[in-house]
């Protein structure tokens, strides 16, 4: 019977034609999956009907929600089978998941084309490919990554999930009608490995990724300072409103960045097994040191963006560092402060390492379109993004970070020196924005029709 009812859900959907329709889904968070978002407002800056399908933890950004064409989705979050063994209980929530993501799938109008996000691949590539069979759906899967190569991360290559992961992934992605990665070098190793064909679609930064004005940066530190004792300034003036980097004149209103303010560092992160911020720790340790020593480096506000499993154990040795010229804070900002943030900050951190090798930080992508400097923990196919000396710098180790960070910042904060060139260099670099580069590898593979 619930066989039969299933079938006739499908077969009414299918008979209602898909024209002009285009589910973009992803088994994660959709307020954390910003390419997932910026395909949904590419499709409706064409025309298209969009059915943004995912789980919805996180707002996302105002864009969406404001879009007429956008439909969030929402797919309900899976709490409370911790029971049995650890392998049951894997294989209880891929059956369950299995069941709620057709299920919501079979709620939404028929689509033209599925564009699923992998990873997470399991179950959800079987799944959108067994609805768009029905449906007569291309089925479109944008390669991030391998997850079978996450799943490593914690069990072990040579692990029975983790190689049926990997025999899942090789299966039913060679069923997807076109394929988009992130990088060059992902194209091939598809190609290679999987005999999957893919087109290299960059992560390339939204519009809204750029400089941020001294006047909205004054009024992001003066809503941060209410809450991040970092962004509160550190001495008062009481002929001027300020924050820890900025002033506004109380006579003329102008803004101003003081002299002797701290120098702003920003990382972002999920706080996954993949960063490894006890890197970033130890060199901020270093710092410090360079400063007792009689360096004149800056005092540091180091602000570390994110939300993940990993970021009470890290604020747990957070708060056992006692620096005297760093101040370090983890906030979770809204999707509309955060390129604000970027935008308003000296240097950009990395500590992205692919699980894989074969992916791209986006976080990196967001920091060049808001010329933001950056130094990056170095993996295999990190050059096609971080060019080393011209764009920012790459490092291996805590203290190569620390040499590097000494280097960028003394004197700070005159204009003269590396941080400067390589600030200039990606203003005059007018990198392709993601709608450009969109249009002209995506729109095709869906007809260019409006």
């Amino acid at each position: 019977a619930v066989a039969a009812l299933l079938f006739l859900l499908l077969w009414r959907r299918r008979r209602a034609g898909g024209a002009g329709r285009v589910c973009v889904a992803v088994l994660g968070d959709l307020g954390r999956s910003p390419r997932m978002q910026y395909h949904a407002l590419a499709l409706a800056r064409h025309g298209r009907e969009v059915a943004l399908l995912g789980y919805v933890q996180n707002r996302p950004h105002r864009d969406v929600l404001r879009s007429e064409k956008i439909r969030v989705v929402p797919v309900a979050e899976l709490r409370g089978l911790r029971v049995g063994p650890k392998l049951f209980q894997y294989v209880l929530k891929v059956l369950v998941q299995s069941v709620q993501l057709l299920y919501t799938l079979l709620r939404i109008d028929q689509p033209s084309y599925v564009l699923l996000q992998n990873p997470p691949g399991l179950p959800s590539i079987a799944v959108a490919w067994a609805a768009g069979l029905f449906w007569g759906s291309k089925l479109i899967i944008d390669w991030h990554n391998y997850g079978y190569t996450i799943m490593s991360l914690s069990h072990g290559r040579n692990h029975p999930l983790v190689l049926i992961a990997k025999w899942y992934e090789k299966l039913f992605g060679r069923l997807s009608d076109y394929n988009l990665c992130v990088t060059d070098a992902m194209r091939k190793d598809l190609w290679v490995n999987f005999k999957i064909k893919a087109v290299t679609l960059y992560d390339k930064p939204a519009s809204y990724f750029k400089e941020t004005p001294l006047d909205l940066q004054h009024d992001l530190f003066m809503k941060l300072a209410k809450d991040y004792e970092p962004f509160k300034p550190r001495a008062v003036n009481p002929s001027a409103e300020g924050s820890a980097f900025t002033q506004r004149d109380g006579k003329s209103g102008n803004v101003v960045k003081p002299r002797g303010r701290p120098a702003l560092l920003i990382s972002s992160t999920s706080w996954t097994e993949d960063e490894d911020f006890s890197v970033l720790l130890r060199a901020l340790e270093d710092y410090e040191r360079f400063i007792t020593e009689g360096a004149k480096l800056p005092a540091l506000v180091c602000v570390i963006t994110g939300k993940g499993p990993l970021k009470d154990y890290y604020n747990g040795l957070i708060q056992k560092l006692h620096f005297r010229h760093i101040q370090i804070c983890t906030p979770w900002l809204e999707a509309e402060d955060y390129p604000l943030l970027l935008g308003s900050a000296d240097l950009g951190v990395c500590l992205h390492k692919s699980s894989s090798g074969l992916d791209l930080p986006m976080k990196v992508v967001d920091m060049f379109g808001c010329c933001l400097p950056v130094c990056a923990i170095h993996f295999e196919c990190l050059h096609e993004l971080v060019k080393h000396n011209e764009n920012g710098l790459i490092f291996r180790d805590s203290k190569e970070l620390a040499e590097q960070l000494k280097m960028l910042f003394l004197e700070f904060p005159a204009v003269e020196g590396k941080l400067h060139s390589f600030r200039e260099n990606l203003r005059v670099s007018r990198q392709l924005r993601w709608d450009q580069s969109w249009d002209q590898i995506v729109l095709p593979l869906l007809g260019n029709k409006e």
